[in-house]
């Protein structure tokens, strides 16, 4: 039984008996949605395009410059797994950032796809509110926002078929999806301000969208970087968050429902730490 856990572990972090070593000076691209980009965690990077809202200290940035990787990040906030494969307006399919000396690939997306921050962020603000992230201001939402039939079903097709170009394109890359960070607490505070009916209904989206990228990932040679499960005990309403939720005094300092600074500390601490074994 021992043998058994500890095999099921390895398994949990990683496709791939024999990952491919990452020299310094790899070249490294980072892929996904806000959560990728860091949106509102620090200031944006030179060049990056302003409506993407990267952060120069996401966890590509932090990790890269731990390991002097070659990055480039084409990650974007409001992307959806279409993102990966096809353009979006001026901005082409971020896939079409993956070059065959590429050696490692980090991917985090699908929260948008499911509408998953968006809910969070109505649930948990007033229909009179505005919310302040870095430069710009919004109304809360007046509505939930709709969830399509088929979202599930489309983002585990988009992720797999992602992996698998990344893969023919770069036969020697590493490939990891980073899972979304736990972000609905189990005992609701001012930081959050859900019911707890809603926390039990984004619970489920956020269990959802762990298995399906779990899955995607997996049957397609990518690893799995669990910091869903990692990040349990530290939702905006623990003592170490590495989340933000939104608390009524929101300053606009970090976008609401993200990492925080120190949640893009700790997945590149921990990432590192995987790329090591």
């Amino acid at each position: 039984m021992r043998l058994a856990l500890i095999a099921a572990v390895a398994f949990s972090v990683s496709a791939c008996a024999h990952p491919p070593a990452l020299n310094e000076g790899a070249r490294y691209v980072n892929m996904g949605s806000s959560f990728a980009a860091g949106s509102g965690a620090g200031p944006a990077p030179e060049a990056s395009p302003a409506r993407c809202y990267q952060s120069q200290v996401n966890y590509a940035h932090l990790l890269a410059a731990r390991r002097n990787l070659a990055l480039t990040d084409v990650s974007c906030g409001g992307a959806t797994s279409t993102h990966l494969l096809n353009a979006w307006n001026e901005l082409p399919a971020q896939i079409d950032a993956i070059t065959a000396d590429t050696r490692l690939v980090t991917i985090t997306i699908g929260g948008n796809d499911v509408a998953y921050a968006g809910n969070l962020t109505q649930a948990s603000c007033d229909p009179d509110e505005t919310i302040r992230v870095a430069t710009f201001s919004v109304p809360c939402p007046a509505a939930p926002f709709p969830i399509a039939s088929d979202a599930f079903e489309t983002l585990e097709r988009n992720l797999g078929e992602a992996t698998r170009q990344i893969k023919s394109r770069a036969p020697e890359a590493r490939v990891i999806f980073i899972q979304y960070v736990t972000l609905v607490p189990q005992v609701q505070c001012a930081n959050s301000r859900l019911s707890e009916v809603e926390a039990a209904e984004l619970r489920v989206v956020a269990a959802r969208l762990a298995e399906v990228t779990a899955r995607a990932g997996e049957a397609n040679g990518a690893e799995v970087f669990r910091i869903d499960e990692a990040s349990r005990n530290h939702t905006p309403c623990d003592a170490d968050p590495w989340s933000t939720g939104l608390p009524r005094d929101n300053a606009g300092t970090q976008a609401p429902w993200h990492p925080n600074t120190r949640g893009m500390e700790v997945i590149a601490e921990r990432l590192d730490a995987l790329l090591a074994r």
